[in-house]
């Protein structure tokens, strides 16, 4: 059975879902079976993973709400399976309420795909919501990317609350998977300053690979690619590169590289 991996943060711009997208891309390229659910209705992961948002074939709204079989949604791209996003999934977290077991919807859904991966990635919205909580009860753990400034704290103080209360109320076997540190500026002494404090509190949760600031990962998804295939030899590729040999490594998983794509 395929491990659920939920990629949250309540507050946005923290590079969680380019952290997503180029996870997933790292992890099939060293050899993983993986598929990355755009649970955001904003749907950029779906366009991250070179998909078309506006598609008008199956996606994650047909399969939560219309109860189309997930196989029939998701979509194979160079990076990983995907089950896509738009903007009709805004409304799904009004409808979510009304169904019988609303905070079960997905983890059914995942239930019934789950041992064709190695792992299923889950992009949350950056808000808590129907949809971050049906994400957070499908998930085993949660990847929470943090990015290196002041505020970035405070929002995930509100992120931990909402763990805590998922745990207690819903998914009592929901874990950290890790922390991983984004946007940072190795010139400042801020980000230091923020890295020293998540690793104080998360220890070795923390992942030791931190995302650089860059502009080529900033420009990577509006060509609808992860930054290791937009461009392979920028530190920003390499850091993803290396996060994934410490996500495998720390989940006992050897795979057979297949290369660089």
């Amino acid at each position: 059975m395929g491990k659920v991996i939920a990629v949250a943060n309540q507050k946005g711009g923290v590079g969680k879902t380019t952290s997503c997208v180029s996870l997933c891309a790292a992890l099939s390229n060293a050899g993983a079976k993986v598929l990355l659910c755009d649970m955001d209705p904003q749907g950029n992961a779906t366009s991250g993973m070179g998909s078309q948002k506006d598609s008008k074939t199956y996606n994650m709204y047909s399969v939560l709400i219309d109860g189309v079989d997930a196989k029939k949604a998701i979509q194979k791209t160079p990076y990983g399976d995907l089950l896509p996003s738009n903007s009709i999934m805004s409304g799904a977290g009004v409808e979510l309420v009304m169904m019988e077991n609303r905070d079960a919807v997905l983890k059914n859904v995942l239930a019934s795909i789950s041992d064709e991966y190695d792992y299923i990635f889950i992009d949350c919205p950056p808000s808590l919501e129907m949809l971050t909580l049906n994400s957070l009860c499908a998930a085993n753990t949660v990847l929470i990317p943090v990015q290196c400034e002041y505020f970035a704290l405070e929002g995930l103080k509100d992120l931990m609350s909402t763990i805590r209360m998922t745990k207690k109320a819903l998914n009592p076997a929901l874990e950290i998977e890790g922390v991983l540190l984004t946007m940072y500026d190795t010139r400042t002494n801020l980000s230091s300053q923020i890295a020293t404090e998540i690793k104080k509190y998360f220890k070795e949760k923390t992942y030791s690979v931190a995302i650089p600031r860059s502009v080529r990962i900033a420009e990577a998804p509006s060509h609808g690619k992860p930054i290791l295939e937009y461009d392979k030899a920028s530190r920003g590729s390499q850091a993803y590169q290396e996060l994934a040999k410490e996500f495998l490594k720390r989940n006992n998983h050897s795979t057979k590289g297949r290369g660089t794509k």
